[in-house]
């Protein structure tokens, strides 16, 4: 059992006559693996004033409720949004729970979470039908009753008015709210949302369609722990890379990496290119920025070239920065990708300023009659060779007359591919250059699908010619 005090967070709103629960909840199961839990007991002690966060103290927990999430059917967007929102007032969010449309799980979820955060923001469950159970279970969890709020009430039937129809009686449920908790007023739809204290923890429940909780959070969630934040902030930043492995760059940033420091980094991967998250933590927004720049440096000095760039950084846009300083242009050639390479490098707007064209060379016939490859060469080192990427590199460069040619030749799979010399994912990638060619053989691995060998030989060929550049420019 919690020990808990409950307490409104801020001014009250009119109290309306208590009703019973609502019948259409009567008919939810217990819990098939435990009974229900016992309700916290709280007293009502109602504070009209809302309690100054304490900086570097404040932990949040948000909770997403909705079995079409828990299913696998949707995916939770709001809980990433609202933890953005909340670094930048100071919040640090402890963790994610995602719990289905069930009483007694949800109650657990909400007393659970209000004896360990100081801050719960809840998303789901406030709708009129029978599966929207978050009103009900706040109020288990606070033990306090459920009242009909006079605002609510206002609050919807004004939306309906505003659409020139009479509220439904099915939506009338959508005002019944724990005793003393404030209105979170929604003007995009019929659910408002509910903000009280209980004991040390300020706990908001909006509604979970995102267009509808982003506006209310932005508009009232947000002020109200701005004004209670005292300044405080947490700013998040990231480093992104390319060509080394998670382990080395684990090493290369250990002691940064030290979960009792601010501020906190953090590593993830996806597609080859790893990520160095930083969430820095201040008394003041200029505090929090120093701190959050000064590791940024560090860790960029530390990985050297392997830094493409920070936040949306991708590497088609860093080769296109550095193609542009360096006033260079670039062409392709491709066989197994058949123009993605191409198709990510005008991905960059101003794009046209360094790439002219592109070949797609899928078949043996296409690099003879496109590129002017000699078909004894295709012969004597089939496709998929060293050799051929070359000629298509250099006389890509040739034909296109540009400063440097890139060109991918490989195996993508699933079929195709002849043990041991060229198994799938086999793929050579050439630059041709003003000083010549540079040829590398990578073997990407038959785990990987189709798309990803194919993505993965873009994503080395770019990176090929970003070294490059790199070199290049300090040369």
């Amino acid at each position: 059992m919690l020990n808990v005090s409950w307490v409104a967070p801020f001014s009250l709103a009119r109290q309306g006559t208590r009703l019973d629960l609502p019948p259409h909840r009567s008919f939810i199961p217990p819990h098939p693996l435990r009974p229900r839990p016992q309700a916290a007991r709280c007293d009502e002690n109602l504070s009209r004033q809302p309690q100054t966060l304490p900086w570097g103290a404040v932990d949040a927990i948000v909770i997403s409720i909705g079995t079409e999430l828990t299913a696998g059917q949707a995916v939770d967007t709001n809980s990433a949004w609202i933890s953005s929102k909340l670094n930048g007032v100071g919040v640090k969010v402890a963790k994610h729970v995602t719990v289905g449309d069930h009483l007694a799980v949800v109650t657990d979820a909400i007393r659970d979470a209000i004896a360990q955060a100081d801050l719960v923001v809840i998303t789901g469950g406030l709708g009129p039908t029978p599966d929207d159970l978050t009103r009900e279970a706040i109020a288990d969890a606070v033990d306090a009753p459920l009242e009909e709020h006079l605002e609510a009430i206002d609050q919807i039937q004004n939306f309906f008015k505003r659409l020139g129809r009479s509220m439904p009686e099915s939506n009338r449920c959508q005002a019944m709210m724990p005793a003393g908790a404030r209105v979170v007023p929604n003007l995009r739809g019929t659910a408002p949302g509910i903000a009280l204290r209980c004991g040390k923890c300020t706990l908001y429940a909006l509604p979970g369609v995102p267009f509808e909780m982003e506006a209310m959070f932005e508009s009232h969630v947000l002020p109200d722990l701005a004004a209670a934040s005292d300044g405080a902030c947490c700013l998040s930043g990231s480093v992104k890379c390319f060509g080394i492995s998670e382990a080395s760059l684990g090493e290369t940033l250990a002691d940064l990496m030290d979960r009792d420091r601010n501020p906190v980094v953090g590593t993830t991967g996806s597609d080859a290119v790893l990520t160095v998250r930083i969430l820095a933590s201040g008394k003041s927004r200029d505090e929090a920025k120093g701190l959050l720049d000064k590791d940024r440096l560090e860790i960029r000095r530390r990985l050297g070239s392997a830094v493409f760039g920070d936040e949306a950084a991708t590497l088609q846009s860093a080769v296109g920065t550095l193609l542009l300083e360096a006033g260079k242009t670039v062409a392709t050639a491709e066989s197994c990708t058949a123009g993605m390479l191409a198709a990510c490098l005008t991905e960059v707007p101003g794009s046209s300023g360094y790439f002219p064209r592109g070949y797609v060379t899928y078949s043996n016939e296409s690099k003879v009659a496109m590129l002017g490859l000699e078909q004894s060469l295709i012969d004597e080192h089939g496709a998929v060779s060293g050799p051929v990427a070359e000629a298509m590199a250099v006389r890509c460069r040739d034909r296109a007359s540009v400063d440097f040619a890139l060109a991918i030749t490989g195996i993508a799979g699933p079929s195709g591919g002849s043990e041991p010399d060229k198994p799938v994912g086999l793929a050579f990638i050439a630059l041709a250059g003003p000083a010549g060619v540079e040829v590398k053989r990578f073997l990407l691995g038959d785990y990987l699908s189709r798309a990803q060998i194919r993505d993965r030989s873009c994503q080395l060929a770019l990176n090929l010619l970003r070294l490059h550049l790199l070199a290049t420019d300090t040369a």
